[in-house]
Order: structure tokens, then sequence, then C-alpha cells
């Protein structure tokens, strides 16, 4: 195939006050950890998740990290995690000195199975973390009632699924705590960050405490604790404030390109599988991952392949975390988050992606699925 264009699988979008308000803190010279933006951005971002605290960090590992230290995970505990995630999720439990105990998929959502995960549960588990995974939320409802029944903590890795809703809920809120991400691909950036939300007061005052390195805050340069660098520059800030002013529009434009892939590709269910939507959710599409079936010909990495010679970059789903040699379990038996990390393909989606661009993926699926 010749190469007629490039599109990106994710591009940043910037076409607010980004520019201005990161000229505010050159000329100011607050370019550090402290300056207005950082309070004004935790603020904007509370009150879209519709919580009492928000707390921004220098990363989604970073405020994950935060978030598990917070509820207490230490030294030999366990942490209930999917497999099917980015490793980021195991990396953070292991930062706090725990084991990820992991469970399968449910195939339909990809995310964490709510019903497989209190076999999981022992005496040394220390909380749950579920992840929405690609931007559908996971089934709150029922992850929540087994964490009711044994009193473990609920940790929401929220990092792909700003916006998105839980039977009319936003995710960052329902859990115990949640944490998002803002890396350059994510529905909203700041190039790199990251948000720790909660309603829990306790919980917001040790994730600060612990992201500044732990210096009272009553009492400068006075540390009871040992803490970390987490903090966020007030220039990401910036970007994160005007990013904010316009999340509706962000959000929109996603779900826009992924109504239009659907329409363009539901006549190849034969050979792929549609990301779905449950009755009671709202999908933030921060990804538009499809599922290649075995009636396809080509193999999931010829198919990605075959795309890229025709200037269209797509990205393979996550390898399940418990295939990664860090986190290898010799035997193990997951067999949706192996199927779907096998097989799953996240097509191109962001805000300067055209009809023009999805008519010409589609296309060139199309062809591909009837090879």
């Amino acid at each position: 195939m010749t190469k007629t264009r490039s599109i990106p699988i994710a591009h940043p979008t910037f076409r607010g006050n980004e520019k201005k308000y990161v000229q505010e803190c050159l000329d100011t010279s607050w370019v550090s950890s402290i300056g207005r933006f950082i309070p004004l951005f935790e603020s904007s971002f509370a009150e879209f998740c519709d919580v009492q605290h928000a707390a921004a960090c220098n990363s989604g590992t970073s405020a994950l990290h935060l978030a598990l230290l917070a509820v207490g995970v230490g030294p030999e505990d366990e942490v209930i995690i999917p497999s099917l995630t980015y490793v980021a999720t195991a990396n953070a439990v292991r930062y706090c000195g725990g084991r990820a105990v992991f469970v399968d998929s449910e195939p339909r959502t990809m995310n964490i199975d709510p019903g497989k995960i209190e076999a999981k549960i022992t005496e040394r588990t220390k909380a749950i973390v579920v992840v929405h995974l690609y931007g559908h939320p996971v089934d709150m409802e029922s992850v929540l009632e087994v964490a009711r029944i044994h009193g473990l903590p609920v940790v929401e890795d929220a990092a792909e699924a700003h916006g998105a809703l839980h039977r009319g809920k936003k995710v960052g809120g329902i859990g115990d705590i949640a944490t998002f991400s803002f890396y350059g691909n994510k529905l909203i950036t700041t190039g790199e960050g990251g948000m720790v939300t909660t309603n829990d007061q306790d919980l917001d005052r040790k994730v600060r405490l612990l992201r500044g390195q732990g210096m009272d805050p009553q009492r400068r340069y006075w540390f009871p604790i040992v803490g970390y660098n987490y903090r966020m520059t007030n220039i990401a800030a910036a970007i994160g404030l005007a990013q904010m002013e316009n999340i509706d529009e962000h959000l929109e434009s996603h779900r826009i390109i992924a109504r239009s892939y659907h329409t363009r590709l539901v006549h190849l269910e034969n050979f792929i599988s549609l990301p779905t939507q449950e009755k009671w959710a709202t999908h933030a599409h921060w990804a538009y991952t499809i599922v290649l079936k075995d009636t396809m010909r080509m193999d999931r990495d010829t198919f990605m392949t075959k795309l890229a010679e025709s200037g269209v970059e797509t990205r393979p789903t996550f390898y399940p975390i418990h295939l990664l040699p860090p986190y290898y379990e010799p035997g193990s038996n997951y067999p949706v988050a192996e199927r779907l990390g096998a097989h799953g393909v996240s097509l191109p989606i962001h805000g300067l992606i055209t009809e023009e661009d999805i008519e010409y993926i589609v296309e060139r699926i199309d062809r591909l699925c009837r090879l």
C-alpha cells in the first residue's frame, strides 16, 4: 500500500488559554510548585468530578502511589487489581512494598470482573484497585458491595476516564479515593501530571502531606514523616486549568469520533468486536479499541503493521501484567485478559481527527478484514 497520509494515535489539543496562562507563569517567575494556577486547577477539577478534594501531583503514577499510601498499603500487604491494565497500576503497589493480586477481565468492557474479586481476598488484602479501562467505568456497584462486606477501601484508577459516568455519577468520586493522569495523550493534558480526588478529608490531608516531602503544613521545613517530591508545577497547572475550561469540548469530540467509528465499522462485526457501553454507563472514549475475531485471516500485529503502512498509527491493548517479567505468574489463568491483550487494537482518536480521516481509516480496515 502507498502511504498517503499520517494519522497519529493521539494528539493534544490546545484551543484555549494555555499559552496565555503559561506566559503569565514565565512573566511572574512562578514556574515551580507554588503559584496561583495549582489551587485553581485543583478546585476546577474537584468541581468537575463532584468531589470535595482534589490534589494535583506530577504524574498519574505518583497519584496512584499517593492514594495507596493514603489508604494504608504497606510492606507485605496485598492489593487486588485487574491484570489487564497499564503497568503503573501494579508498579504503584510495588512502590508501597505490597503485592499485586490479579483478577481477570470481563469481556464486554475489558474491565475487572467484579464476580471474581471475592475469591482473591485474603487476610493480607489491604485494598481493591479498579481501573476504568480506556474510558468505560467499572461496575462500581458490584465492586463496592464486595468491598463493604470485607471492610476494604476501593481506589479508582481513572487515568483514562475523565468524565465517564457510572449510573449518572462521575468516576473519581465513587470509591474511597481516585487517581487521574494528564499525560500528553489523555483526554485533557498538562504534559505530565496527575490528580488524587476524594470526599474524605483525612485521606486528602495524607496525600498532601506525602506529596510535598512530608513537610508539616503548619511548620515550615519540619518533616514528621518521610514523603515524596510529587508536586505539580505551576506551569503544568496553568495548562491544566486552560484545558479544564474546555473540557466539555474535549470530551464531546471523543464521543463524536467514537460514534462515527461505530457507525462506519458496525458492518464488520463478523471480523471485529467494537467497544460497548453498558446501559448504566457513559463511556469517556479515551481510546476506541476494537478486538479482532478469529474470523480475521491475519494476526493483530500484522493488522497493525498494514495500517501503519497506510499512515494510520494504532496501539495494541496492554499486555496483561501477569505476563510481564516483574510480575510473571507461571501457570496463571486469566483467559479473558490474555485474549483481549493479544487481539485488541486502539484506533486514532483525538481532537484533530476529521470525518475524512475516519473514512480513510475505516476503508483500510475494511480491506484488511476482507483479505
